[in-house]
């Protein structure tokens, strides 16, 4: 482990996975300013200083904390990046697609804060959970195909880790993750689970609306009241917080055999 002295004691983090990612290590007391959307997904963080996300980032407000290290996740404001850089302060950029780099990720964190056994332990512990479900999920013969939406307009299909999610919990994929799709494209491959988690929108997608617009009423998962809202860290958030979303996909996949999460809406 590197010496104490030379580990960040004043982070800003500009992504919530990554701050989700130093609660689960135990080095939130090192946070010093993060998003607003930090908050949604790790209430702890209330009263730390705010700063932009990502994408919008301001390098005055983030240079304003005095930090000595950044992390943030793609997209980047590539010139308020340049201008962290510029003051010397070390920057730590994500850029996930898949459940392997998610892992990854979150062992570079662990090891840059000096909590690599903590980091270790709790990647040992989400890889379990997702085999666990995997084995349940296997035993109940079907593939359900199921469609995953992380945003509405235009259209667009979750993340690679959220098809590998959707494997594990015993469905089939729609579509190729990340990318965009229409109404049409969609009916056409007839959906029996439908799955809505948009950036941003925490559980407030309207479903019905959605399904009545795009001319969905009589696809399969309509009829069979299949259509879903999970809430958007579930499935948004590449951090620990996704194996919420395994379950949340596993009760709405396969009812029959997990429960329902309590958070998840359904029409």
């Amino acid at each position: 482990m590197a010496s104490s002295n030379l580990l960040p004691r004043r982070i800003v983090s500009l992504q919530p996975s990554a701050t989700v990612m130093l609660k689960s290590l135990g080095a939130l007391d090192r946070l010093v300013a993060c998003t607003r959307y930090c908050l949604d997904v790790c209430p702890e963080v209330a009263g730390q200083a705010i700063v932009a996300d990502s994408w919008t980032a301001q390098s005055s407000e983030i240079l304003g904390a005095q930090p000595d290290l950044v992390i943030a996740s793609v997209p980047y404001q590539l010139e308020a990046v340049g201008e962290i850089l510029k003051a010397g302060i070390p920057f730590l950029g994500l850029a996930p697609h898949s459940l392997a780099d998610i892992y990854k990720d979150f062992a570079m964190i662990a090891r840059v804060v000096g909590e690599e056994s903590r980091g270790a332990d709790a990647i040992a512990a989400m890889q379990s959970e997702v085999e666990v479900v995997r084995r349940k999920s296997a035993s109940l013969n079907k593939k359900p195909r199921v469609y995953c939406e992380e945003w509405g307009k235009p259209m667009i299909h979750s993340q690679k880790w959220v098809a590998e999610l959707v494997e594990a919990a015993g469905g089939t994929f729609v579509g190729t993750p990340g990318a965009h799709t229409d109404a049409v494209e969609i009916a056409a491959a007839g959906p029996d689970v439908i799955v809505m988690a948009w950036c941003g929108a925490g559980d407030r997608v309207p479903l019905a609306k959605v399904v009545e617009q795009r001319d969905w009423s009589r696809l399969k998962a309509a009829t069979k009241r299949s259509v879903y809202c999970l809430p958007d860290e579930f499935l948004n958030t590449p951090a620990p917080t996704l194996i919420e979303g395994l379950h949340a996909l596993a009760g709405a996949i396969h009812p029959e055999g997990f429960p329902a999460h309590p958070r998840v809406k359904q029409i």
